[in-house]
């Protein structure tokens, strides 16, 4: 084998089609060797592709590269897309509009239905009383209707829930038995997907859902808020408030290490989970011991 055979061997072109046969883009050889190929030394890569018959000239053969890194791309993305973290997030944003949606149909169907029937209710449980109703003319049934539709959103809303339920724990246990599935959801959702969450710095993740307030601090309007979507957690929310600060620090840098642990190797850490429980009981002694929130605040930014 000659050096230009050696050589056109470790091109990405390599496994290809040859010139007039088979696009490059279809190849799936190919497109695996865009994704992950590498080579020690930039060679003439058009030329070695013509001379081995990949590509008729050097124009076709950018035009074959164009199109094989065009659904390379397209793979990885949609390959990314699939992955259970990303579907998470789908999830629990799904369930947000299903919630909202609900929520502000609801009061246009008791609006409507105050107008047409009497005793009718606000709310969620107000539209699942008109939806039973057995409408009388044209206006009535759409009325219950738009009722019943809210009913339907309701219940999507829920069966969601019941999804995020099962799937947190499989898609990150760690963060989803630390924060609780729907709250990991959350987090996961704010950061833009699991690895990306893992890669963000503990005093970030704590104030993850408080970007309105953050950047009116940083514009100098408010002061720094202590945390942001975490305050759901029982651990920050019946924390008394001049230890919240520290409650929050705390919380987001066990969250940080528990997303990492669960990106990079999947396994369950007790440890995690024990020293954030012996840490919330040294904060929340301070209220027994009359200290400073302030005081012997030692978390550090993971």
């Amino acid at each position: 084998m000659s050096d230009t055979d050696d050589d056109a061997a470790e091109g990405w072109f390599a496994s290809g089609s040859p010139a007039g046969t088979e696009a490059a883009g279809g190849d799936g050889a190919l497109r695996a060797r865009i994704a992950a190929g590498e080579a020690d030394e930039p060679r003439d890569w058009p030329g070695l592709a013509v001379d081995s018959g990949f590509a008729e000239s050097r124009d076709d053969y950018y035009d074959r590269l164009h199109e094989a890194s065009v659904t390379a791309t397209r793979e990885a993305v949609r390959e990314r897309e699939r992955a259970d973290d990303k579907q998470l997030v789908h999830a629990v944003r799904a369930m947000d509009d299903c919630e909202r949606t609900a929520n502000e149909l609801a009061e246009r169907a008791a609006e409507w239905a105050g107008s047409l029937f009497d005793g009718a209710e606000p709310g969620i449980e107000g539209a699942r009383a008109v939806a039973e109703r057995d409408p009388d003319g044209e206006l009535e049934r759409r009325a219950v209707s738009l009722a019943a539709r809210v009913v339907d959103l309701a219940a999507e809303r829920d069966a969601l829930a019941e999804t995020i339920e099962r799937t947190a724990p499989a898609v990150a246990p760690n963060l989803a038995e630390m924060a609780g599935p729907e709250l990991a959801a959350r987090l996961i959702a704010l950061a833009g997907g699991l690895e990306t969450l893992a890669k963000k710095p503990s005093g970030t993740v704590q104030v993850l859902g408080a970007e309105d307030a953050l950047f009116a601090h940083l514009s100098g309007r408010a002061p720094s808020p202590k945390h942001g979507i975490i305050y759901t957690h029982e651990y920050v929310r019946n924390t008394r408030p001049e230890d919240r600060g520290s409650a929050a620090r705390a919380l987001a840098g066990k969250l940080t290490l528990a997303a990492r642990v669960d990106h990079y190797s999947g396994e369950r850490r007790e440890t995690l989970h024990e020293e954030l429980r012996e840490r919330m009981a040294t904060i929340r002694a301070r209220a027994e011991s009359g200290n400073a929130g302030a005081a012997d605040d030692t978390e550090g930014d993971a």
